[in-house]
C-alpha cells in the first residue's frame, strides 16, 4: 500500500502555547480546529502547500476525561514530562486513500497495525489507528521495538473535504521530514512494509529520537522540531 503524508502533529500542554510556538517559528498562526470528544482533546490547524497541514493538539481542560487513554501518548508520563518543556513536533500521520481500505488492511495485519477507530469533529469523519493504550505506533521485529513518534499513525478520511483539501493553503511548503533514531534500520524496515518509506528519511544516531520538518516560509527555511 502506498501512503501520502497527511499532516504533522505538534503536541502542546495547551493550545495557546502550541499556537504561539508555531506562529513564532513559521510566521502564521494555526486557527480553527475544534474538539475531539472521544479523546478529550482539541486542536488548531494550519494548511500548507501540496495538501499537507499542521495540527496543534492538546488535552482539552474543559472536556470530561475519556473512557480510554488519549491518543498520541498524551496521558503517558514521558509525554507529559516532555510537554512541560514546551510544544514540539511529536508525530505525523499518513493517509490511506480509496480504493484501499484502512479497516480491511488492519484486519489482515492486527499484529502490526493498531485498531482503526472512527472519529468525528464537526462535519469531519475519519478513521485513525490508535493502540489500545494510546501510545504512539511502534515497529517490532526479532524482539526489538522502535517507535517514538517516527512511524506514522494511519488515517483514512471518510469525507471528500478533509483538511488537506478544505483548509486555506498558506505560503508554507514542507521540504523534508527527517528523523534520527538509535534503531534507524528497524524503523526503515517498518516504513518500507507500510509503504511510507518515501515520506520520511530516518538516520542512525545515538541519543533521544528526534523528528523534524524543514518548512519553507516567506523568510526562508525554518526547522520545526
Amino acid at each position: 500500500m502506498k501512503l501520502a503524508l497527511d499532516h504533522l502533529v505538534v503536541a502542546a500542554a495547551d493550545l495557546d502555547s502550541g499556537t504561539r510556538h508555531v506562529a513564532d517559528l513559521l510566521g502564521i498562526a494555526p486557527m480553527g480546529g475544534g474538539a475531539h470528544p472521544r479523546m478529550g482533546t482539541h486542536n488548531r490547524v494550519l494548511g500548507m502547500a501540496g495538501g499537507v497541514y499542521l495540527e496543534v493538539i492538546a488535552i482539552d481542560p474543559g472536556a470530561p476525561a475519556p473512557q480510554r487513554p488519549r491518543w498520541f501518548g498524551l496521558d503517558q508520563p514521558a509525554m507529559r514530562a516532555r510537554l512541560a518543556e514546551g510544544p514540539f513536533l511529536a508525530h505525523w500521520a499518513a493517509r490511506v486513500e480509496a480504493p484501499d481500505d484502512l479497516n480491511a488492511w488492519q484486519a489482515r495485519h492486527p499484529d502490526r497495525i493498531a485498531p482503526a477507530i472512527p472519529m468525528t469533529r464537526g462535519d469531519l469523519r475519519w478513521r485513525l489507528t490508535v493502540p489500545d493504550d494510546g501510545s504512539l505506533p511502534a515497529w517490532r521485529e526479532d524482539g526489538q521495538a522502535a517507535g517514538d513518534g517516527l512511524l506514522p499513525t494511519l488515517i483514512q478520511w471518510d469525507v471528500p473535504a478533509y483538511p488537506g483539501v478544505s483548509l486555506p493553503r498558506q505560503p508554507l511548503t514542507l521540504r523534508a521530514l527527517t528523523a534520527t533514531h538509535p534503531h534507524a534500520a528497524l524503523l526503515r524496515q517498518g516504513l518500507a512494509w507500510l509503504g511510507a518509506d518515501a515520506l520520511i528519511a530516518i538516520e542512525q544516531a545515538d541519543g533521544p529520537p528526534r523528528l523534524q520538518a524543514a518548512i519553507e516560509t516567506g523568510q526562508g527555511i525554518r526547522i520545526l522540531a
